[in-house]
């Protein structure tokens, strides 16, 4: 088990429920964005293509900051890459409504404001994630258990910020949507900023080499090295970039248009996007409760299964709110165990000191699709139409969720903690040397 940061006893929770609270309000915030953009864009344009051209110039910065941004983690700290994050996207945000408001807001200010929030996005994520090992051990918990919370905890924000953002923007307006998300980005800044004030692993780095743009380069490459030598998280990294690609089509062209044609409004947006997300979150809590007992290839196929391509096809064969209703909860509940078992992989098969431009150059493989898929899905509907779309992307999923099945790569994912190969010849600049995760 990783021993106790600084000096402290076994047992201080603290931080890590500073950093779970703090990515609840942070992700509260996004499942505003995730309903209130489409909609703005679809109210103020009428065009699902330019709906899909925002969540394009949205997601293309998110992957280019994900591309580069690992070895810059963990110089300038976790912390304060936190902090600036959420201030950053929160003022993009905010920018847009009130510009909206004076008159002065044109299509290309709102795909530049939203290309500033996707590119300070992925670093104040990932500078959250990558604390978890360091803190579930200075909690005193297991490294499974504290990705499970982990997860619930952002399902649960997810859950309850798309409830909120449906009747708001049903009620009051997607511009009032976006305010609000302003407001929780700044609300999660402030508890990082306090809460993680003296958190070794939270400060930069102080011991290692000076960053140059040597050491830079150097280090941006042992993180991409140790990815592609890695093969089962070279198999999970390829895998999620396929479906991240088209669960954005879902979420910010397909779900949305489908709400307005045939279910109603963006009320029933939320009600559906809520209840995958509170399924997703009962799902992740069982896992974090029992998922140990079982193997982990076997329950993340059957989640993926489950939790990906159904909605897709219903979506197409149902114009009714209740058999989707239905469909999203089973899928929310399988897609709910996945992120605690790739979570806890990788913990366990990354060391410490590579873990942010390890998890960097991870982030940064399963976005590479997201920037097309609202782009993509929102050509496609305005072509052959909304029904032959979702057909088509749930094919694509299903296939793709096969994956674990048939290459051999994915049977590593029920070894042991620290039965993986130990890696060779890698720098340390993290703050704490690696250690086996902790156990149950």
């Amino acid at each position: 088990m990783t021993a106790p940061e600084g000096g402290k006893k076994k047992g201080d929770a603290r931080p890590l429920a500073t950093v779970l609270t703090a990515n609840a309000v942070s992700i509260t915030g996004s499942s505003l964005t995730l309903i209130g953009v489409p909609w703005f864009a679809l109210e103020t344009t009428g065009s699902p293509g330019k709906a899909g051209l925002v969540a394009f110039c949205a997601a293309l910065p998110v992957l280019v900051s994900a591309l580069a941004g690992g070895p810059v983690i963990d110089r300038l700290g976790r912390r304060r890459v936190s902090v600036a994050s959420d201030l950053v996207c929160g003022l993009a945000l905010a920018a847009i409504p009130l510009l909206h408001h004076a008159g002065a807001l044109r299509f290309w200010m709102l795909c530049a404001l939203m290309a500033v929030n996707g590119l300070c996005h992925a670093p104040g994520e990932t500078a959250r994630r990558v604390l978890v090992p360091d803190l579930a051990g200075r909690a005193g918990t297991s490294l499974t258990r504290a990705a499970s919370l982990y997860d619930a905890v952002s399902r649960g924000a997810w859950m309850a910020g798309a409830a909120v953002a449906g009747l708001l923007v049903a009620f009051m307006g997607a511009d009032t949507v976006l305010l609000l998300d302003s407001a929780t980005f700044v609300l999660s800044a402030l508890l990082v900023l306090a809460g993680l004030r003296g958190v070794p692993a939270a400060e930069p780095v102080r011991d290692g080499p000076r960053l140059s743009p040597a050491r830079y380069r150097a280090d941006l490459r042992e993180g991409y090295a140790f990815l592609f030598r890695a093969k089962l998280l070279l198999g999970i990294t390829v895998m999620v970039m396929v479906t991240n690609g088209l669960s954005q089509s879902w979420s910010s062209v397909l779900l949305p248009v489908h709400a307005r044609e045939e279910l109603g409004g963006p009320a029933t947006q939320g009600l559906l996007v809520a209840v995958f997300g509170g399924c997703a979150l009962a799902g992740a809590l069982l896992y974090g409760a029992v998922g140990e007992r079982f193997p982990r290839r076997a329950v993340f196929t059957a989640g993926f299964l489950v939790g990906g391509a159904p909605p897709y096809v219903v979506a197409a064969l149902t114009d009714t709110t209740a058999p989707l209703l239905v469909t999203l909860a089973a899928s929310g509940f399988g897609a709910g165990v996945l992120n605690p078992i790739l979570s806890t992989v990788t913990y366990e098969r990354v060391p410490e000191g590579l873990r942010s431009r390890v998890m960097g150059a991870s982030t940064a493989g399963v976005l590479l699709t997201t920037p097309l898929g609202g782009l993509a899905a929102g050509l496609l509907v305005e072509r052959v139409g909304l029904s032959a779309t979702l057909l088509g992307v749930g094919a694509l999923y299903f296939l793709t969720t096969l994956s674990p099945l048939v290459f051999p790569a994915w049977r590593d994912m029920d070894a042991k903690p620290g039965s993986a190969p130990a890696e060779e010849g890698v720098s340390r600049t993290g703050p704490s040397r690696p250690a086996p995760a902790p156990g149950p």
